[in-house]
């Protein structure tokens, strides 16, 4: 038997990967997660505990993204908006993440 040329493995392996990355195939990715606050304010910790300070008070129905967990809470998303439309309680570094409880918020669809 005799050994595939060079040219010969380089093409196929130019042709599977175009098989994988064909245009107008973009890669699907989950949309984020995102939670609505279902209660009158939500308080957003800088910790997933009680006893870490709250950044801003959320008020109800503002839908966040979630960007992580753990247990039972949750990492949201902060945007600057929410100085205006939130009850500002401690947030003088610009965080751009907080964490708040589970019990709080509902799933959005």
């Amino acid at each position: 038997m005799s050994q595939p040329s060079r040219r010969a493995v380089l093409g196929a392996l130019a042709a599977a990967v175009g098989l994988l990355f064909r245009p107008g195939r973009a890669a699907t990715q989950p949309a984020p997660e995102r939670v609505r606050v279902s209660t009158r304010h939500a308080n957003v910790h800088t910790g997933p505990n009680t006893t870490t300070e709250v950044l801003v008070l959320v008020p109800r129905d503002r839908v966040l993204t979630v960007l992580g967990r753990d247990k039972e809470w949750i990492q949201v998303q902060l945007t600057t908006d929410l100085r205006t439309t939130g009850i500002v309680m401690r947030w003088y570094k610009n965080e751009d993440r907080g964490w708040m409880h589970d019990s709080i918020v509902t799933p959005e669809k």
